[in-house]
């Protein structure tokens, strides 16, 4: 079967990635600005908790200036090593077509290692633009870990579950982040009100993340621009006050700058300073979002904004209460408050309390952006995604995450109350995540970039062991809280799992049971099989041969229309795909046949919804690949021609006049993008396979039935319990409540026929 990719027009700028120009000077400062807002409000209110969390066990005995030195030491080395050298100067340069993320990392790895992440890929899809295959050639160690991963399936499936559990640990922090910022900025009242009680103060906590969490369907574009000023003001603010304290209380604090204080910490400490080191760790929290923020604004934006304003200011904030603590040791549990001025002190209290609820901005818009990657790639349960901004492509709003976010903050917030708890489980969860981009840019820089092993060896090395570290200090506090992203982490990462495994079994059935049309037809007459007027779409996740569900509606029906067009919508591992790239059209069976298959393809960041016209431009696209093909017959008898198509509504397109393969080549290669609103379609004078494109208009007028497959999956007689758990249990209670592939295409339930089936794994 043959496939040719339509010529179109381009569409409109900024409506997909693909169509974006360079941004100007203006676009990136308003993105730096917006990214306050969004990104960085996490990282910026650490301060509200580092110092209390670190300083919360046994290492509070020691009333020494060393210990506030040391732990100086490491919070400046580690937000300098960590989020600038790491984040901004490494992870950031290996985006996907500007997409961050651990899903963004490993696809990557999947389209160069050949990891098959997704059913029915073709190789026509590394034809697409954002497929990003060039470069350098492959060096021995690149074919060495390809060539493993080929062929040890346990090491595929062992990279797909660390995979998951970093992008589950990630949404765990989009239920923690929330909770301890709100709360250890709200309990900061208790400083001048002492007699307020704790149930007052967890009260106030929910009823903000209530209001946090309801503002989120107006988009992360205006989110950010609401929060962006109030970050801008925290940052300023605390950065103002570091200085002040820094020369009112100890200037020398610029000394403990020097990596030797580390050293002196430790040694002077000992356990208790190393298990420290899960409060210290908090400083860099929010540090992961910045990469997986990288679809709602740009590389550039993120970078001028950490580099010119967040970093100084958070290392001035840092020193400023270090210098005061040096003096005041009895107000280690409060020192963030009770380091600022008297008279300033309710107004700082309110941008903090107001930073806070921006701090939970920065998760929750990477949690819906990995949803959103994780639905593409077959890894989570369909779910309602909606694109909230027309200028940035990646910035995504999911209600259904968005509340039960909501839930499990609102649960852990009553649940512990106490911050020092929530900060040990905090901790835990944003070290693992760090030290799997760690891993997955270690294999980035081998397979992606064809660098030597060693260089992949000494970033690992380098940054895994700081990282290493600080999960062994966390490990520690796992019965103190820890315990909590550990138990999130499993449930996420078992739905996705499932999943996933559910889906690619379901896929590995179709391709089983195809049927040959050709055996449909002939069994025709003795079924009294009958032709009707119209166009019929069948939808199946097949992108070859002709899908179970169809041979079992036709044997059940027998009749189908004049025209039958085989949808299969796929996810391909980009994550964007270009509209003049996004159909696929080739022909099932002889002419007469009047079969079609239609693959249209979405990347995992792509909004798998058509706002425009389908049918019109389906049909437009249909006919364009008759003339086509009847010119490619032409041609092989050595005659030039022109082929037009046209539409009221759009220009006329005209192919060179070029003669043999080469024209089969360029046509079958053509990228130029073809959209169509509507219309009377109509064919121009002289244009070739007239006769089947009036009847595909003929049948366009007739009208047009949807017919879906539904599935349900079994597990065999003969398969364990465990597995008859997993399918007939877990995995069928999520297909039975996850939005159904009608609803997410937004197919008229008028026009549609469900044909059910049962499939045995």
């Amino acid at each position: 079967m043959s496939f040719a990719n339509p010529p179109s027009f381009a569409s409109e700028e900024g409506s997909t990635p693909a169509g974006r120009r360079r941004p100007s000077c203006k676009t990136v400062l308003t993105l730096a600005y917006q990214s306050l807002g969004v990104v960085y409000g996490d990282l910026s209110t650490s301060p509200l908790y580092v110092y209390k969390t670190t300083f919360s066990g046994k290492l509070s005995l020691h009333e020494d200036d060393e210990e506030v030195f040391g732990v100086l030491s490491f919070i400046f080395w580690t937000l300098t090593l960590i989020p600038l050298f790491k984040y901004i100067y490494f992870v950031l340069s290996a985006d996907d077509n500007g997409e961050g993320g651990p899903f963004a990392l490993y696809s990557l790895l999947c389209r160069h290692a050949k990891l098959c992440l997704l059913p029915n890929q073709q190789a026509a899809d590394e034809n697409l633009s954002t497929y990003n295959m060039e470069g350098a050639a492959d060096t021995w160690q690149s074919s060495m870990l390809k060539e493993l991963f080929k062929k040890h399936p346990r090491f595929r499936n062992g990279l797909l579950i660390v995979v998951l559990l970093g992008t589950c640990m990630t949404i765990g922090d989009g239920v923690l982040t929330p909770t301890i910022s709100v709360l250890s900025a709200v309990s900061g009242v208790g400083v001048k009100i002492t007699h307020l009680h704790e149930n007052y103060i967890v009260a106030i906590s929910c009823a903000i993340l209530v209001g946090l969490f309801s503002l989120q369907h107006h988009g992360t574009h205006r989110v950010g621009f609401l929060f962006a000023p109030i970050v801008t003001a925290w940052l300023l603010c605390i950065g103002v006050i570091g200085i002040y304290n820094i020369f009112r209380w100890n200037q020398s604090i610029i000394r403990a700058l020097s990596p030797l204080y580390m050293f002196r910490f430790l040694k002077s400490t000992g356990v208790e300073g190393w298990v420290s080191l899960g409060g210290v760790v908090l400083c860099i929290t929010g540090a992961e979002t910045m990469f997986a923020n990288l679809g709602h604004f740009s590389p550039l934006s993120i970078k001028m904004a950490f580099s010119f304003l967040v970093y100084p200011c958070l290392i001035l904030a840092y020193m400023g209460e270090a210098a005061f603590l040096s003096k005041h040791h009895e107000d280690i549990q409060r020192s963030f408050y009770k380091a600022i001025p008297e008279a300033i002190f309710w107004p700082v209290f309110i941008v903090a309390t107001l930073a806070a609820i921006v701090g939970s901005q920065a998760v929750i818009s990477a949690t819906f952006s990995i949803i959103s990657q994780c639905c593409s790639l077959s890894c989570f349960p369909r779910v309602k995604i909606v694109h909230t901004s027309n200028q940035i492509y990646g910035q995504v709003y999911i209600p259904e995450v968005n509340w039960i976010l909501m839930c499990l903050c609102l649960a852990v917030t009553i649940g512990l109350r106490n911050t020092n708890t929530i900060g040990h489980a905090y901790g835990f969860a944003v070290t693992i995540v760090i030290f799997v981009t760690t891993c997955l840019m270690s294999l980035v820089i081998i397979i992606a970039w064809k660098q030597k092993i060693m260089m992949a060896i000494a970033f690992l090395v380098f940054f895994g062991s700081i990282e290493l570290l600080y999960i062994s200090a966390s490990l520690i506090k796992i019965p103190e809280g820890g315990w909590i992203p550990i138990v999130l982490s499993m449930i996420f990462m078992s739905v996705m799992y499932i999943w996933n495994y559910g889906t690619l079994k379901k896929h590995e059935f179709d391709l089983e049971n195809k049927v040959s049309v050709n055996r449909i037809l002939d069994l025709g007459p003795t079924l009294g099989m009958v032709r009707v007027p119209g166009i019929g779409l069948v939808y199946a996740d097949l992108a070859t041969g002709v899908p179970a569900v169809f041979g079992h509606f036709a044997t059940n029906l027998p009749a189908f229309h004049q025209i039958l067009v085989f949808v299969c919508i796929k996810s391909v591992q980009v994550p964007f795909v270009s509209e003049g790239e996004r159909f696929l059209i080739g022909r099932i069976g002889p002419k007469e046949f009047h079969m079609f298959r239609c693959i249209v393809r979405y990347g995992y960041k792509d909004l798998q919804q058509d706002n425009y016209d389908f049918e019109n431009i389906l049909v437009c696209k249909i006919l364009a690949f008759v003339e086509m093909e009847d010119d490619l017959q032409t041609l092989n008898k050595g005659k030039a021609y022109e082929l037009r198509v046209s539409n009221p509504e759009c220009p006329d397109i005209f192919m060179p006049c070029v003669t043999g393969r080469k024209f089969e080549e360029d046509l079958l290669s053509s990228s130029d993008t073809y959209l169509v609103k509507g219309g009377d379609f109509r064919l121009m004078e002289g244009s070739f396979c007239k006769d089947e494109s009036l009847e595909i208009l003929k049948a366009k007028e007739s009208g047009m039935v949807y017919i879906l497959g539904r599935s349900y999956a079994k597990a065999k007689k003969s398969s364990s319990l465990i597995k008859k758990f997993v399918i007939d249990v877990i995995y069928a209670f999520l297909s039975k409540n996850c939005r159904g592939p009608d609803d997410l295409l937004k197919l008229p339930h008028s026009l549609l026929l469900e044909v059910g089936m049962v499939y045995y794994v």
